[in-house]
C-alpha cells in the first residue's frame, strides 16, 4: 500500500477546469504531457488528471508489467490498479474534487489499466472509455482469488476498437464484453474497421459519454 508521501511525489498533471474530471491514462512509450491532447480533444474545458505510468520496458513507460507481447502479468496488472485507485482517491482529496464523477480515459495500456482498475474498484469511475483496449486479466498465471464485483448497473464502459487490430484482438474484446455484462454494468461497444489507432469518429463517441457523465451529474 502506498503513503501519502509516495502519492504526492507520483509524477502527474493536474489541470482545475469544469464538469466531471478526466482521468487521462498514456499509452506505452507516452507521457502524462502528450496524452493532454486526447483530454483536449474531448472537452479543452474540462478538470484533468493525467498520472504517469509506473513501470518502463526498455525505457518506455508503461502502467504494468508483461510477460511478453500480448500477455500480460495478471499479478501485476491488479497490484498497479490497486496503486492507481490509491492514487486517484489521494488526487481528489488533494484537489478538493470530492463532489466530481470522474471518466476514465486511456488509449492501448493506458485503456487496459483503466478497464482494470475500473472492474476491481467499480466505485471510483463514473464511466471508463477505453481506447483500443481489452480483457485485462487473461495470461498465464491469474491468481485464484480474482474477484470483480458484481451489480453495478450505474457503471458506466464505451468501448472503442478497431476489427483488425491485433494489439487488441477481437476475441479478448469479446471476453472483455461478457465480463462487464456480467457485473450488470452500461457497456457500449463501437468497433470499426482498422486496427491500433484513435479515429475521428471514436473521438466523437468519447465527447458524447463525457457529455452524458456531466448530465448525470
Amino acid at each position: 500500500m502506498s503513503t501519502e508521501t509516495e502519492l504526492a511525489a507520483w509524477p502527474h498533471i493536474y489541470r482545475p477546469g469544469i464538469g466531471p474530471v478526466l482521468l487521462m491514462l498514456h499509452g506505452t512509450g507516452s507521457s502524462e504531457i502528450e496524452i493532454l491532447r486526447l483530454a483536449d480533444e474531448i472537452d479543452a474545458a474540462a478538470a484533468v488528471i493525467a498520472p504517469r505510468g509506473q513501470v518502463t520496458e526498455r525505457g518506455a513507460l508503461r502502467w504494468f508489467r508483461r510477460l511478453s507481447e500480448g500477455v500480460f502479468d495478471v499479478n501485476d496488472v491488479i497490484r498497479r490498479a490497486g496503486d492507481l485507485a490509491q492514487f486517484v482517491g489521494w488526487a481528489v482529496s488533494e484537489y478538493e474534487l470530492h463532489d466530481r464523477r470522474i471518466v476514465a480515459v486511456g488509449f492501448s495500456n493506458g485503456a487496459n489499466i483503466a478497464l482494470a482498475t475500473g472492474m476491481l474498484s467499480p466505485m471510483l469511475f463514473d464511466t471508463t472509455i477505453a481506447f483500443s483496449g481489452m480483457y485485462p486479466f487473461a495470461a498465464r498465471g491469474i491468481p485464484q482469488d480474482l474477484s470483480i464485483p458484481r451489480d453495478l448497473p450505474t457503471r458506466r464502459f464505451v468501448l472503442l476498437n478497431g476489427d483488425g487490430d491485433a494489439m487488441a484482438p477481437t476475441a479478448s474484446v469479446d471476453r472483455l464484453v461478457a465480463e462487464l455484462t456480467g457485473t450488470g454494468a452500461d457497456v457500449t461497444r463501437h468497433t470499426r474497421s482498422g486496427g491500433h489507432a484513435i479515429t475521428t469518429d471514436e473521438l466523437q463517441v468519447a465527447r458524447a459519454a463525457y457529455r452524458a457523465a456531466a448530465a448525470h451529474a
